[in-house]
């Protein structure tokens, strides 16, 4: 796939000079003239590279940068900027932005930039296979997850220590597996372990390990995961879980690069990276004194949060589509559906169990279906069965009203006045509702609705 530059510049005759250079290159671009439609275009899609003129109206580019860096930290933003305004550039350089063109500028000055800013963003994935591989276990169209998923593949190809933070059911085993097969260990071992699921007494055994005769029940010497991972990743889920005691050895391995199995006389060498994830408040565990400080800067060397569900409802007709697929394969049922109102009504629902209650949901309806169309009072039934998904009719209000409303704009292309005879509103009282849920038209129209 070609890399998606995203050009800014309210001259539009440079506009279209420097977005005929980049389609020559191969690029694909989303050429806007201010700063304000840069920002709403990346709320619909995520670019690899943001070009931004210095002197725009109204937002300027260096307010649009710090912006889009708060927003989007794995977007690149290089400048283009006039002789007057290099000092300004050189010091945001310092802030993180990756460089800048004094115009006029030759079109391989620009090239060579691009090209260094996108290597720079997306490295070289150490493997053979195509390089979406290793994000293959997640459905999205949704920038937010895009934007992860960017700073997901630039930490894969570190060593660094990964906390995954995100709700239960939000899918962060499948990040950590994404990281793995992204990571030049990926021809190695992925060990996962829920440090909450093992007994306290049992959990220093089956990560480090034990000799013959340690314990107990010990009948004879066995690998801990660390060893079984040696080379590998291993994963540590619900790492606000682990034990005291148990931190104070964790603490040693990622400090030592060494294990000691229980009862034995000497420590075992291990290669390991280590990723660990929580749904807990990890702060207020450091205040209370359950998890220790001095872990918790070894494992948080990267922090990631995966965002819930209802951060990213554009995804849920795809995941429900996604999952009935599965559901239909694994059950060799007759291809079903949902109908169409009932999708609508998924993607409005509250999620509090996130992706897997989603899962489950459309599993129930899927094995209960009677007909080829899961329909929408199937939904609603099998959403009263779950009392945790029943949300407050004030917030079913609100999520209802910002969908219609997307759903229109994306119909008519982001024209309000289309928009408004549709809904049968006038386009004052329109516009009050867009303003209401921060929807944006420009960012609907022709080129940027995905």
């Amino acid at each position: 796939m070609s890399a998606k530059i995203l050009l800014v510049d309210d001259d539009p005759d440079l506009l279209r000079l420097v977005s005929i250079r980049l389609i020559a290159a191969g690029f694909e671009v989303i050429a806007v003239e201010s700063a304000e439609e840069a920002l709403n275009a990346l709320a619909v899609q995520r670019a690899d590279l943001m070009l931004s003129d210095w002197k725009l109206p109204g937002m300027d580019g260096m307010a649009l940068f710090e912006e889009a860096r708060r927003r989007y930290p794995a977007l690149p933003v290089i400048m283009l900027t006039a002789h007057g305004t290099v000092p300004d550039a050189i010091e945001a350089i310092s802030h993180g932005m990756f460089a800048y063109l004094i115009k006029p500028f030759d079109g391989k000055a620009l090239l060579d930039k691009v090209n260094q800013a996108l290597l720079l963003s997306s490295p070289p994935n150490p493997l053979k296979h195509d390089v979406d591989d290793w994000r293959s276990g997640f459905i999205s169209c949704s920038p937010v997850m895009d934007e992860l998923l960017a700073e997901a593949r630039l930490v894969a190809v570190t060593d660094a220590s990964v906390l995954i933070r995100g709700e239960s059911g939000t899918g962060k085993e499948v990040l950590a597996q994404a990281i793995h097969r992204a990571s030049l260990r990926a021809a190695k071992p992925f060990i996962a372990v829920n440090c909450g699921a093992i007994p306290d007494n049992l959990l220093e055994s089956e990560l480090f390990g034990h000799e013959k005769g340690a314990f107990t029940g010990a009948s004879q010497k066995q690998n801990g995961l660390f060893v079984e991972a040696d080379g590998g990743t291993i994963f540590l889920d619900e790492i606000g879980d682990m034990p005291l005691p148990l931190q104070v050895k964790l603490l040693r391995v990622l400090q030592e690069r060494e294990i000691r199995p229980v009862g034995a006389g000497r420590a075992i060498p291990v290669n390991v990276r280590v990723l660990s994830a929580t749904h807990r408040d990890l702060p207020s565990l450091l205040q209370d004194g359950s998890f220790r400080e001095d872990l918790f800067y070894r494992l948080n060397v990267v922090s990631l949060a995966l965002p819930a569900l209802i951060e990213r409802r554009e995804d849920i007709p795809l995941l429900a589509r996604h999952f009935l697929a599965q559901v239909v394969e694994r059950y060799a049922k007759t291809d079903c559906h949902f109908a169409a109102d009932a999708l609508s009504f998924l993607s409005t629902a509250n999620w509090p169990g996130n992706i897997r209650q989603l899962s489950n949901l459309v599993e129930q309806c899927c094995v209960l279906a009677t007909g080829p169309m899961i329909t929408l009072a199937q939904v609603q039934k099998a959403m009263l069965n779950d009392a945790a998904a029943i949300q407050p009719l004030a917030e079913a209000k609100r999520l209802f009203e910002r969908d219609y409303l997307e759903r229109l704009l994306r119909l008519t292309g982001g024209n309000v006045s289309d928009c408004a005879r549709l809904a049968d509103r006038n386009r004052t009282e329109f516009y009050r509702l867009l303003q209401k849920h921060d929807l944006a038209p420009a960012a609907f129209k022709a080129g940027l609705a995905p």
